[in-house]
């Protein structure tokens, strides 16, 4: 990759921040499209997805940022971006386009959310790939429990005939004093010549204070050395704790 190429590549996630960060100091959301601007800023030790660090087993800290819009009636799009690490040396960012619709079902207090949620990768568009977002949901008192399918719409991580699908439940609990309670319990099911799925979860705990949003989480996985697709890199999978501040606005 060109010195050009990774000047773009880093001035299109400064972009994306900054802009979220101008959107942070507005007093009031105007309409746009019959909807309003929202966004989030995250600084994290790791960026850990499925159990797997996508920063080469934490080896650099993530600036990550989300640019969004959504109506009353719960049509919602936007943007995700990150830094990420991977043996790949193009591999050095990830931007994420998604739309989506969420919403109850009726009267009955169950919740649903579908998004389209595609990963792109500047200067490594051979690995771009996009997921389907399947969640229903539903509260109880306190407590919140979300059940997610996500199957890939074509070649997952752009590996040709292997197709993807997660499977996984998302519990949580607030208390009354401020702490979140949140986990995940997942299998990430892959087909394909030579593919093999995984399991993984993780459980942490968040509390906002001054605007901000402070996490600790734990993630884990049952990847080990002997994995038909990452046996040689299991080190990405390994158990961590990870840290995290965001701001949403």
């Amino acid at each position: 990759m060109t010195i050009k190429m990774k000047l773009q590549h880093k001035l299109l996630i400064s972009g994306l921040l900054l802009s979220a960060v101008s959107i942070a100091h507005a007093e009031d959301k105007e309409q746009v499209l019959g909807g309003t601007i929202n966004g989030n800023l995250t600084f994290a030790s790791d960026y850990v997805f499925r159990g797997e660090s996508e920063t080469m087993d934490g080896d650099v800290p993530v600036v990550q940022g989300t640019l969004g819009w959504g109506n009353d009636d719960g049509w919602y799009a936007g943007v995700f971006a990150s830094n990420i690490k991977f043996a790949d040396p193009n591999l050095e960012i990830v931007t994420a386009p998604f739309i989506g619709k969420a919403g109850e079902l009726g009267d009955s207090g169950f919740t649903y959310d579908v998004m389209v949620f595609s990963y792109l990768y500047p200067g490594a568009s051979y690995s771009n790939y996009t997921e389907l977002w399947l969640k229903v949901g539903k509260q109880f008192g306190q407590a919140n429990v979300q059940l997610e399918i996500t199957p890939t719409l074509d070649d997952w991580f752009g590996v040709d005939g292997w197709q993807g699908v997660n499977y996984a439940v998302h519990p949580s609990y607030a208390f009354s004093n401020g702490i979140n309670v949140s986990g995940s319990v997942g299998y990430q099911d892959l087909d394909g010549e030579g593919a093999e799925g995984w399991g993984h979860w993780n459980l942490g705990l968040s509390k906002t204070y001054a605007g901000l949003k402070f996490d600790l989480r734990y993630h884990g996985s049952t990847v080990d050395g002997t994995h038909k697709v990452y046996g040689t890199q299991t080190e990405i999978f390994d158990d961590r704790f990870v840290v995290g501040i965001s701001k949403s606005f």
